[in-house]
């Protein structure tokens, strides 16, 4: 049972650290990931005869708005994965109920990653946007990836532990 919970507390600290490292390199090297953002709701390399083209913004203001968003929904998920991870190592030992308790930061975490990946990567960026269609500026693997390791960590650390089956 200790492994389980080990695990769960590692897998949380792992999605924690890649929340940091992805955030840390948006703030870091912001000009790196601000012409993806800025050609993404530009839709500039869009199908030319996409008749989408309509919601394109072309305010570098929003441009800057949009990749601030997203770098701040990075660092509140990293924050909140970690407080979960601290949580869930804290409480290996305790009742089956306390532990459940302690999952509640980890689980806000990657919640808010997973809507990060999936609403504003896939869902904005992709279809609203249009992303799929741009050959040099679609991230929606990446997103894909990102959202598959959050989404598989929230419903593994989601699950109840065997002790707490048992009462």
């Amino acid at each position: 049972m200790i492994i389980v919970r080990l695990s769960k507390a590692l897998t949380v600290a792992a999605i924690a650290l890649l929340f940091s490292l992805v955030a840390f390199g948006n703030i870091t090297d912001y000009g790196t990931n601000l012409p993806f953002v800025q050609h993404v709701l530009m839709m500039d390399t869009t199908f030319p005869a996409a008749s989408i083209r309509y919601r394109a913004i072309n305010v570098e203001a929003l441009h800057h708005a949009a990749y601030l968003i997203i770098i701040s929904t990075e660092v509140i998920s990293a924050a909140l994965c970690w407080v979960g991870a601290v949580q869930l190592f804290k409480h290996l030992k305790s009742d089956a109920i306390t532990f459940g308790r302690a999952k509640n930061s980890a689980v806000a975490g990657l919640t808010i990653g997973y809507l990060l990946w999936q609403v504003g990567l896939i869902i904005v960026g992709g279809e609203w946007f249009g992303m799929w269609m741009s050959h040099e500026w679609n991230g929606i693997d990446s997103a894909f990836r990102f959202l598959v390791m959050t989404l598989g960590a929230l419903i593994y650390i989601s699950l109840p532990d065997a002790d707490r089956l048992v009462q």
